[in-house]
């Protein structure tokens, strides 16, 4: 008579159990684990993304401002930036967000005519709610040929605030008379 190899019990009982799968706890345990870690990892990753954002802002108008006073020097004549919501001519108000122009002012008024004014660069308006404004109603920054910040006699200081303002998402930027532009920290309502 043919007879089947007979199996081990503990083997056949271990070959059950690891074909079974996992208990409806050890599912509830891990989603409990995971929903911990994303309560403490979400609000992070917002205060990240709000920062790096923040950052990029205020370096594109640090970056066009220099850009500015470089481009002054170099040809000699006076070249401006402006709060500009079209990219084409000067938009009066501080509202920095709205975006900006760069261009050369050859008569150094701070408006854009053609054609002997050249537009050099545009910055369109943020696409978030965040807030950029000036201290004192500037609206223009002109530079003139000896990379001086024509037209600020105590300097210019532009805040920009997060759509929910916290001292960890605003930076300022300082504009000074000489031309030194320099990115400040936040603390307690005031730049330092």
């Amino acid at each position: 008579m043919n007879e089947l190899p007979s199996r081990n019990y503990a083997a056949l009982t271990a070959e059950r159990h690891a074909i079974r799968g996992f208990t409806l706890f050890e599912m509830v345990t891990v989603m409990g684990i995971v929903g911990i870690l994303m309560a403490i990892a979400i609000p992070s990753y917002q205060y990240v993304t709000s920062s790096n954002r923040i950052s990029s802002e205020v370096n594109g108008l640090l970056g066009d401002l220099e850009f500015a006073r470089s481009e002054a020097i170099k040809e000699g004549q006076t070249v401006s930036v402006c709060v500009s919501s079209n990219g084409t001519s000067c938009t009066s108000g501080t509202s920095w967000q709205n975006g900006w122009i760069v261009f050369s002012d050859q008569n150094g008024d701070g408006a854009v005519e053609s054609p002997p004014d050249i537009i050099l660069r545009t910055q369109n308006t943020f696409s978030g709610t965040d807030t950029f404004t000036a201290n004192n109603n500037l609206s223009v920054v002109k530079f003139n040929r000896e990379g001086f910040a024509a037209g600020l006699p105590n300097g210019a200081l532009l805040t920009l605030h997060a759509a929910t303002p916290a001292s960890g998402s605003t930076r300022c930027l300082s504009v000074t008379l000489i031309g030194l532009m320099t990115i400040q920290t936040y603390n307690g309502g005031t730049c330092t």
